[in-house]
């Protein structure tokens, strides 16, 4: 009698056991560090608007005086000569809210997060992924911060 190579099937169900515990802890931190870098993403690209208006009221003493409400209607007046490539849609592929007054002083960018349902307010650090990130005036007033849910 020939002696028999290979796995049992005890053996087999084990191995698969493990390999379903191992992903059963490695999916939910995958997406939970995909959303992460999707926040940082939109910070990074919103500081990146804000930093072109800042330079832009540095030349003409005011921020653009007209009501904006999307990064498309920026762009005659910061690109090229304050950002190279203007940023239009944040880390969930959802445009930029960009609110300004007539008079040039003020102006607000946010990301409406995952799920597009954000709104700008000013609530300071946040650990909800579907939370704004809010930017005022040259701050954040509404941010992504610790440990992350949803």
């Amino acid at each position: 009698m020939r002696k028999q190579k290979g796995f049992t099937l005890i053996e087999l169900l084990i191995v698969v056991a493990i390999i379903g515990i191992i992903a059963a802890i490695a999916i939910p931190n995958l997406l939970n560090a995909i959303n992460r870098g999707r926040q940082k993403r939109s910070m990074a690209d919103i500081r990146a608007i804000a930093t072109a208006l800042e330079a832009y009221s540095v030349d003409f003493n005011f921020y653009p005086k007209t009501q904006f409400s999307n990064a498309t209607s920026l762009e005659t007046y910061l690109t090229p000569t304050f950002i190279k490539r203007m940023p239009y849609n944040d880390g969930w592929n959802q445009a930029f809210v960009l609110m300004s007054d007539a008079g040039g002083t003020a102006y607000t960018i946010y990301s409406q997060a995952k799920g597009g349902a954000g709104t700008a307010a000013a609530g300071g650090a946040t650990t909800d992924f579907a939370a704004a990130i809010v930017f005022s005036n040259g701050q954040f007033v509404q941010w992504p911060e610790g440990m992350q849910t949803n």
